[in-house]
């Protein structure tokens, strides 16, 4: 493949970055304690209150989505305190990795990866454990495609008293996720998915019954304790260097959202579109979905056992510089995973899923070529004719 090959990214984060955001990120550096830099901080914040749909406050950190996630673990649970972890794969099990580093108790719902938690579950486990505090769950399993009835599951715990933490990091901005109405706690995300920028951002939304457990927390941490970061946002300020020239990116990501139609909403229906493409696509070449009920923003596929996944992957690198994402793990070599997220639109679905039909062709896996891309336009056709007559 020439150096200089276009580069076609479809992993589940990071995911592409619009132009126009690249170009904000290219401007000189200002000073970030600068009125202008705190300005960009208030509409950063705002936005983000749109996309998590929260009158909630919400904490700008600079870190990876797993600081965020470990911000939610030190400021909720001390040693000793009980956490029960919903694990369905690989970054679910973060969570109980993040508990173990507090010295916390630890029970886990353990789901089988590919499939999705059951409400029913989940209450006989809180039934059997009243003990249990703060529970851990995630919104998009992205090493499995799944994503989880956090609605359904928030309605359980909302009939405890313990608190309901959900990693949003691959999924907030692509699947649907409405904080305050389905009674979400606590809600991370990262930059580097759906909200189409670079690493090096981390979100948490914070209910109000999560603040009065947090104030209450002795051991908070330094970097990560979460109401240093509240005392500033009245200004609005953060305690430590943020990266403010990520931060100005991102409100342009954030202007991308709110200036469609709909906003948000839009944003997930569009998302829905795609991922109703690709699975119809791959269903044409008699490929199967892995997830049980799958995310809008990634479609894990299972790769044919006649088929060497690693190679399958290295070979979309070599042949046409496409970059989707393996499996991990157990499942490393058994799929793939497209992702359909942010700054994605329906040429690169039917781009990556030609891609996929002609190097399984070219490994001799017995298709015909052109079903899996006939498939997905299909589906954008008829969403085309519906939204004309609309």
């Amino acid at each position: 493949m020439p150096h200089n090959a276009k580069y076609r990214l479809m992993t589940p984060g990071p995911t592409p970055v619009p132009d126009e955001v690249l170009e904000v990120l290219s401007r000189p550096v200002r000073y970030h304690r600068s009125d202008e830099a705190r300005g960009i901080l208030r509409q950063a914040i705002e936005g983000l209150r749109h996309v998590f749909q929260t009158n909630q406050e919400v904490v700008l950190l600079t870190s990876s989505g797993t600081g965020a996630m470990e911000a939610a673990v030190v400021n909720t649970l001390t040693a000793g305190s009980t956490a029960l972890v919903i694990e369905s794969g690989k970054f679910s099990q973060r969570w109980s990795s993040l508990c173990q580093s507090v010295n916390a108790r630890i029970h886990t719902l353990e789901v089988p990866w590919g499939k999705h938690a059951d409400p029913q579950e989940l209450t006989e486990t809180l039934r059997k454990h009243p003990e249990i505090e703060v529970v851990f769950a995630t919104l998009c399993e992205t090493s499995t495609g799944v994503v989880h009835d956090i609605k359904t599951l928030a309605q359980v715990v909302g009939e405890t008293s313990a608190l309901f933490v959900v990693d949003g990091i691959s999924g907030v901005g692509a699947d649907r996720c409405y904080m305050d109405s389905w009674g979400i706690d606590l809600l991370v995300a990262g930059s580097q998915k759906a909200l189409m920028m670079p690493p090096g951002l981390a979100f948490v939304a914070v209910s109000s019954k999560a603040w009065e457990r947090i104030q209450q927390n002795p051991a908070r941490g330094y970097y990560f304790d979460l109401c240093r970061y509240r005392d500033k946002l009245s200004i609005p300020d953060t305690p430590f260097t943020p990266a403010h020239t990520l931060i100005a990116g991102l409100t342009s990501c954030l202007s991308r959202i709110q200036q469609q139609g709909g906003g948000i909403e839009h944003v997930w229906e569009r998302t829905e579109q795609l991922a109703s493409a690709c699975r119809s696509g791959i269903e044409a070449m008699g490929l199967k979905l892995f997830a049980s009920r799958p995310s809008a923003g990634v479609t894990a596929v299972q790769v044919p056992e006649q088929i060497d996944g690693i190679a399958l992957l290295a070979r979309l690198r070599e042949r046409f510089n496409l970059v989707p994402a393996g499996g991990q793990e157990q499942l490393r070599g058994r799929i793939v995973r497209i992702a359909h997220m942010g700054y994605t639109d329906a040429l690169d679905v039917v781009t990556a899923l030609a891609g996929l039909e002609l190097v399984l062709y070219e490994l001799r896996y017995p298709l015909s070529l052109g079903e899996g891309g006939q498939a997905a336009l299909q589906v954008f056709a008829n969403q085309a004719d519906v939204q004309g007559r609309e």
